[in-house]
């Protein structure tokens, strides 16, 4: 049996002219708009206190290096947004500030389900994925410090 080269699909070819198909072109749009979109959520998230920040811009990241080497890099390297994504790359790691930060609103978030009368099943259900949630973030390593 011999192993036989696959075509290059749609997205990786470019004409002799260098400028990507339509089809490159599209995919490299939503990846960016994805991306800001995500940007936009984390922002959203700095200041409502149950919505998570960098979950949404570590998604930023993601999406900006499909789409953007221009706006990854941006993102990565910007004084306050950047940190907290270079750490989880770098290390996997998540500040002690951010860790004590969603603990509470996962605990927020369960009080609110709670006190709307969610049924004891659904409760049930809200606590398993909460506590599995912050059981992982809490079982992040801190990032190293500067020196």
């Amino acid at each position: 049996m011999t192993l036989q080269a696959q075509p290059p699909s749609a997205l990786e070819i470019a004409p002799a002219g260098g400028r990507p198909r339509r089809a490159a072109w599209v995919m490299r749009l939503l990846w960016v708009g994805l991306g800001w979109a995500c940007v936009l959520l984390g922002l959203i998230g700095m200041v409502l206190p149950l919505m998570p920040t960098t979950v949404f811009l570590l998604l930023a990241a993601w999406s900006f290096s499909r789409g953007s080497p221009r706006f990854h890099c941006w993102l990565t390297t910007h004084p306050h947004l950047g940190p907290p994504i270079r750490a989880w790359r770098e290390h996997g790691a998540v500040s002690r500030q951010a860790k004590a930060l969603a603990v509470v609103s996962l605990a927020l978030s369960f009080g609110l389900a709670a006190s709307m009368g969610a049924p004891v099943w659904a409760l049930a259900l809200c606590a398993l994925c909460l506590s599995v949630v912050a059981a992982f973030l809490l079982t992040r390593p801190a990032p190293p410090r500067a020196r």
